[in-house]
């Protein structure tokens, strides 16, 4: 009964193997033999290197049927090696960019945009924006934002039992619940 499996698959693979183009074979058997070479490092079981695992990282992106020729792991292990590479690649260049996001803002220019904002309290961002690209200052509009919004600091807000015990006498007859 195996042996008919096998003949059947053999058939089928010759078959199919016929109508593929030269490239695509060349490309499994180039796949096949990688996986040959890991199963030869018999130490006590063969171990994927660094270098394996990129082969067949690169075989994904490149080769159209990768899938079909892997046999010692499986698809979605290459896939989670590509995308943990890709994670690494863009962490390193974030770190080495620098600095995170935009140069931060002198402080002078931190201490007018508050002043502006206290001075002048119906101002928004986007006229305090605009005042500022008069002077020369190209600031964007959420910057300053960012720093008006501790120019229009309030007192503390009294708590609900404050409210009511001082309002007690106007809102006697009201009827705070629903049936």
């Amino acid at each position: 009964m195996a042996q008919e499996r096998l003949a059947f698959w053999l058939v089928g693979w010759v078959i199919t193997s016929f109508f593929r183009s030269r490239s695509a074979l060349i490309a499994e058997n180039l796949c096949l033999r990688q996986q040959l070479l890991v199963l030869q490092r018999r130490h006590p079981r063969p171990r994927l290197t660094d270098a394996d695992r990129r082969f067949w990282i690169l075989a994904c992106r490149w080769l159209t049927g990768w899938r079909g020729s892997l046999v010692l792991v499986s698809p979605e292990t290459v896939l989670g090696w590509h995308r943990r590479g890709w994670k690494a690649h863009w962490r390193w260049r974030s770190r080495a960019m620098g600095g995170h996001g935009r140069r931060p803002i002198g402080s002078e220019l931190r201490s007018l945009i508050r002043r502006m904002a206290l001075e002048n309290h119906l101002w928004g961002q986007r006229r305090i924006q605009a005042e500022l690209a008069r002077l020369g200052f190209t600031v964007s509009a959420r910057t300053v934002a960012k720093y008006t919004r501790w120019a229009h600091v309030r007192g503390s807000s009294s708590s609900w039992r404050s409210f009511l015990r001082r309002h007690a006498a106007d809102i006697w007859a009201c009827d705070l619940f629903c049936v």
